[in-house]
């Protein structure tokens, strides 16, 4: 094939990169040869599998609304062309009380409200805004990473992790509202529990519970973000994808 046949290379922002659904996607994007500029707390990892990775990495504190604007500022230097083709809202933060005990509405302290709600939600907003005028050259489609829990109370995410993806779902239908017509796609996907490094402990009586009678993988949550980042979901805006093993019905 020759370079004039040849599609010009895609370019994904992924937040929360560095580990679970994040790490899964990056691996799914990158074998299609998408180009991931990826958002973290933490350094880009050794054992991470794509090439360009140390290089397009940014280590951002989503929960600082400065650190915020300069990875939004960062991002756009980044991009050549001025065309982002997709943005996955994947980093969320959820606080834990003593011995890793579920914190409701009365324990968790106004200080880590207002922090989930910062990374969970108004990250999201302000990395769409920031880069809005990227997002519609390139036609893009933005992934919210919503949860189970945003529907329903659950026995470990916190009061304040669960509003916040409350939130960020009612977001999804507002931004696509107001998206839609700048040929901007915006959609959601609702995991469920997910096989990664944040289980806790009593997962197994949930797991009873789902129809499925198991876990979900990285892997399968990747695919659906894959789906809703290309041409396949062409006419899908607006929706929230469950991806729970039936646990939601």
């Amino acid at each position: 094939m020759t370079a004039s046949n040849q599609s010009p290379r895609r370019t994904m922002l992924l937040t929360g990169a560095s580990r679970g659904i994040g790490h899964a996607t990056v691996k799914r994007f990158s074998s299609a040869g998408w180009r991931i500029i990826t958002c973290s707390r933490h350094p880009f990892p050794e054992e991470c599998p794509w090439m360009a990775g140390p290089e397009d990495h940014l280590q951002i504190d989503l929960a600082d609304p400065v650190d915020t604007r300069r990875a939004i500022a960062e991002v756009r230097s980044r991009l050549a062309d001025g065309k982002l083709d997709a943005l996955v809202n994947n980093a969320a933060i959820s606080p834990k009380g003593p011995g890793g005990s579920r914190l409701g509405t009365i324990e968790t302290e106004f200080a880590d409200w207002l922090k989930v709600f910062q990374v969970n939600f108004f990250a999201p907003v302000m990395l769409a805004r920031g880069l809005l005028a990227e997002l519609e050259a390139a036609k893009a489609s933005v992934v919210n990473v919503t949860s189970i829990a945003g529907s329903r109370v659950h026995p470990f995410a916190g009061a304040a992790y669960a509003t916040s993806k409350a939130a960020l779902a009612a977001l999804t239908r507002e931004m696509a509202s107001d998206l839609g017509p700048r040929g901007v796609r915006v959609n959601a996907i609702s995991p469920g529990e997910i096989d990664t490094a944040i289980l806790s402990p009593g997962t197994d009586k949930i797991v009873a519970q789902i129809p499925m009678r198991r876990l979900g993988s990285p892997e399968e949550v990747a695919k659906a973000i894959y789906f809703l980042c290309t041409d396949q979901s062409s006419y899908v805006h607006g929706a929230e994808i469950h991806i729970n093993g039936g646990q939601h019905v």
